[in-house]
């Protein structure tokens, strides 16, 4: 392979990167290839040169008890041991997100027929998303890289969490949307950067550009792209809390929304992480992803019982989780295979369905994204693939005012009336 070709595929030049602090990463040795593991220098690489198959993180894990964890920040930071950041990561200036709030669904279970059900509620974050998490990785990344440009390609939920912690770093950020995103989402973004930039065409078309982007451009930190392994492991934390705050334990059953896919990979990596330094039991769980119907390649190619995923052009109210060509599709089908799990879709009034049922039930308003995940939920259990008497979870990825639209039109005043107690009598709600 050419020097040239090598630069484009790894985002640097071939050989050491230079002046990167010792201990930058914490216990990651090196990144290693997916597919034929073929393993490179730590650097801003995240694609092999090998086979060009997805690098991600490897590590040499020190002993890790639960009590060092448990004296930890109320934040992602209590795992740094466990992810690719410095031993400092608490000095840097970041939106120190995680630790969010696991509830007991006893009102949801009780309606979908669920024994024992929780909810992750990742909407408590910073810039209200799970991916608070993932970029507070990247960001050390990049900081650690002396970027000087810190940006995205995203369906909304990550420019709003990049434009937030670039801010919060004094870093220049740059962030790329599709131009028909919710409008909140946009307003969530620009409030936080001057240099939002809508892109007419879909997250695929949006993602395409930002990967020129990062071939042509010195510098910059591509968070799911040219740092993408460093990015892709802050996901891992909602699996290291889901067992921590169940008292050290797996959950028998996992429901998680499917847009790259990235997030259901990283909760079984975690999941798995855990098992091997004996911080939990090792059990069987299984792994379910969602997706709406508008946009459900992975579930399509699950139902077919193919590994061949085909991409689509999304279509669908459930713009966080429209990614047609989903980069880690077929490692979701292998996952979901292997524990015994299930990937499903659903129709976007479904979607709707879902938003209003999670907060009717449960006093959390989630956005479409969550829709999906509850409305899949739903429908897991009607078709007798997810077991009602195994303890559950679902995880709710972000906040329903970032998505107003979806539901609108479902909901509003039970009446409209004059002043007066008779007329309040009159809509039969007393």
């Amino acid at each position: 392979m050419s020097a040239v070709i090598a630069e484009h595929v790894t985002g640097t030049t071939p050989g050491s990167t230079p002046g990167i602090r010792e201990g930058a990463f914490g216990n990651a040795r090196a990144l290693t290839c997916r597919e034929c593991g073929h393993e490179v220098e730590l650097g801003p690489h995240y694609a092999c040169m090998e086979c060009f198959g997805p690098l991600e993180i490897a590590y040499d894990f020190p002993v890790v008890t639960r009590e060092e964890i448990e004296a930890g920040p109320r934040n992602i930071w209590r795992y740094k041991a466990l992810l690719p950041v410095p031993t400092d990561i608490e000095q840097s200036p970041n939106m120190e997100p995680g630790f969010t709030r696991l509830l007991r669904a006893r009102n949801l279970g009780r309606e979908l027929g669920i024994e024992t059900l929780w909810v992750k509620d990742d909407s408590t974050n910073p810039t209200n998303s799970f991916k608070d998490r993932v970029v507070a990785c990247a960001l050390s990344a990049a900081t650690e890289f002396h970027s000087k440009v810190f940006a995205c390609p995203s369906t909304g939920n990550l420019a709003n969490a990049v434009a937030a912690a670039g801010a919060r770093a004094g870093i220049k950020t740059v962030v790329f949307i599709p131009s028909n995103l919710e409008k909140p989402k946009q307003v969530n973004s620009a409030v936080f950067t001057e240099s939002l930039v809508a892109v007419n065409g879909n997250y695929d078309d949006v993602n395409k550009l930002a990967s020129e982007i990062a071939g042509e451009e010195d510098g910059w930190a591509f968070v799911n792209v040219n740092v993408r392994p460093y990015y892709a492991e802050g996901s891992k934390t909602l699996g290291y809390e889901i067992a921590e705050q169940l008292g050290w334990r797996l959950p028998d059953q996992i429901v998680i929304p499917v847009a790259s896919g990235s997030q259901l990979t990283k909760v079984h990596k975690a999941f798995q992480e855990l098992v091997k330094l004996g911080l939990v039991e090792d059990k069987p769980y299984k792994v379910f992803g969602a997706q709406a119907e508008g946009c459900s390649p992975v579930s399509t190619a699950y139902k077919a019982g193919t590994d061949a995923i085909r991409p689509v052009k999304p279509d669908t109210i459930a713009k966080s989780l429209a990614i047609g060509n989903p980069a880690d599709g077929i490692y979701v089908l292998d996952i979901c295979r292997e524990t015994g799990g299930a990937v499903e879709d659903i129709t976007d009034d479904e979607v709707r369905d879902g938003i209003v049922l999670l907060a009717r039930t449960e006093g959390i308003f989630t956005e479409t994204a969550g829709g999906t995940t509850v409305g899949v939920l739903k429908k897991l259990v009607e078709s007798g693939q997810l077991d009602p008497t195994l303890e559950t979870v679902v995880i709710n990825t972000g906040h329903g005012l970032k998505t107003l639209d979806a539901v609108a039109d479902s909901v509003g005043p039970a009446a409209t009336i004059d002043p007066s107690y008779a007329a309040f009598v009159k809509t039969g709600l007393a």
